[in-house]
């Protein structure tokens, strides 16, 4: 089993899904837009027409995430929820100040710093300038 995180933006996910990748690596499928759908498939006016109807980044070690912009009507509206949390498990302590250090500039907020934690993790928590809520967990090694 597979699990792809799949995330909704409000006119939004090109320019996320863009940051995301310069930030975790990785390589953009290409993007599909509104415009690309069958005539009549759905109502979007022409203002629509250029949102993402679907993007994929493709990650190294084989994840995948997903995402879409969202369009009055079609599905629930957008909101910017706390209940979804993507969470990291890099390689190294380094490797997670870096993923904190970018997720969080130009506008992110660090909401609990990274730091080790009391149950033997380097943790800390992130909301990126997108509203995403992102966790960066490094693990310590067990011990033999």
């Amino acid at each position: 089993m597979n699990m792809h995180p799949y995330l909704n933006f409000a006119g939004e996910a090109e320019a996320a899904f863009r940051f995301y990748a310069k930030v975790l690596g990785g390589e953009l499928t290409p993007i599909m837009r509104y415009s690309d759908l069958p005539p009549g498939a759905a109502d979007v006016c022409e203002a629509q027409q250029q949102l993402v109807l679907h993007v994929g980044l493709q990650l190294p070690g084989g994840l995948q995430m997903m995402g879409s912009d969202t369009v009055p009507g079609m599905g629930p509206d957008h909101q910017a929820g706390n209940n979804v949390h993507l969470m990291i498990n890099p390689d190294s302590r380094a490797e997670a100040d870096r993923l904190m250090t970018a997720l969080s500039a130009d506008g992110g907020e660090i909401t609990m710093p990274i730091e080790d934690q009391f149950w033997g993790d380097y943790h800390g928590q992130v909301t990126d300038r997108f509203g995403v809520h992102w966790m960066i967990n490094f693990g310590a090694p067990q011990g033999g």
